[in-house]
């Protein structure tokens, strides 16, 4: 169980909750999977095969939503219904109007959708109560908000808000790289992208960032808003411009600790997720107060 692409929301610290209870909140909105005529099924499901909905660890709570929607492409629709249209036409001798039409597209979609491919995923999201962290990983913005807002309707009450930085990511980044020094904690990788005013983008990958044309770059006005970063010589990712890591990669000398441990799958993923949570809470704890602590305080 690691985390690849977060998401980042803050909680009250010590915030209390309760797994149990929160699993029980939970469990009114399940995922059913999707019946004959449904397009779409979203639900919490157990991180684990028939485990609880909240896998609890250490007061490290993981969760999950799954998600399962039929693959039905509109050309498949279009071409039943102009083939019924069809049928209609030959049959009555008389034309289809637009309205009618989209009434038979509309009936071969129900048609079809039993026999349609259903696509399942999961997002998994980790909650951090005594740190206060709401983590969720995902690549898509879209799938975090679609996590964050099923929580919302699930719980009685959430107090998550996004995470808010005294310095922006981009002002940070820019002067790390202008100054060609990392905050203390981290070290500065051979990737990162500068934007000027006009949205256009400068990308640069497995390149020094010492040579003068990149501190050309940001004379004339471009900020960073990408950058390769290292913690403490154990997970490597990449920061960007609206606080979110991506691309985070737990080296080597991490995994190295958990390998061996562990006398069954079940025990084994545990052992995964508190070293990951540990290890991710003091990144995320360093990388705040690189960017200047938090904003504002929650109560």
């Amino acid at each position: 169980m690691w985390f690849k692409n977060l998401h980042l929301y803050r909680l009250p610290r010590n915030w209390a909750a309760d797994a149990e209870q929160l699993a029980a909140q939970l469990g009114k909105l399940t995922q059913q999977g999707c019946h004959a005529t449904d397009p779409r099924s979203i639900g919490w499901v157990a991180p684990r095969d028939g485990g609880a909905l909240v896998h609890s660890v250490n007061q490290q709570w993981l969760l999950a939503l799954g998600v399962e929607e039929k693959l039905l492409p509109a050309s498949i629709v279009k071409r039943f219904a102009s083939d019924k249209a069809k049928e209609i036409e030959e049959a009555e001798g008389r034309r289809i109007g637009r309205r009618e039409m989209r009434e038979i597209q509309q009936e071969m979609t129900l048609e079809l959708l039993p026999r349609a491919f259903i696509r399942s995923r999961s997002t998994y999201g980790w909650i951090d109560p005594i740190n206060g962290w709401l983590v969720i990983d995902s690549a898509s913005p879209a799938k975090a908000e679609e996590f964050l807002e099923h929580l919302h309707k699930s719980l009685d009450a959430l107090p998550a808000k996004v995470l808010k930085v005294t310095q922006s990511p981009s002002a940070a980044m820019t002067g790390w790289v202008a100054d060609g020094e990392a905050p203390v904690g981290f070290t500065l990788d051979q990737d990162l992208e500068l934007r000027s005013t006009d949205k256009a983008s400068v990308r640069y990958v497995n390149h020094t960032l010492e040579g003068e044309e990149i501190r050309q770059h940001i004379a004339t006005g471009k900020i960073v808003t990408r950058l390769a970063m290292t913690w403490n010589d154990r997970i490597s990712f990449v920061l960007n411009d609206q606080l979110q890591i991506k691309r985070l990669v737990f080296l080597d000398i991490l995994k190295e600790q958990a390998e061996g441990q562990g006398e069954n799958a079940d025990e084994r993923f545990d052992i995964d997720f508190t070293l990951m949570t540990g290890e991710v809470a003091q990144l995320l704890d360093d990388l705040v107060a690189a960017l200047g602590g938090e904003a504002a305080a929650m109560a």
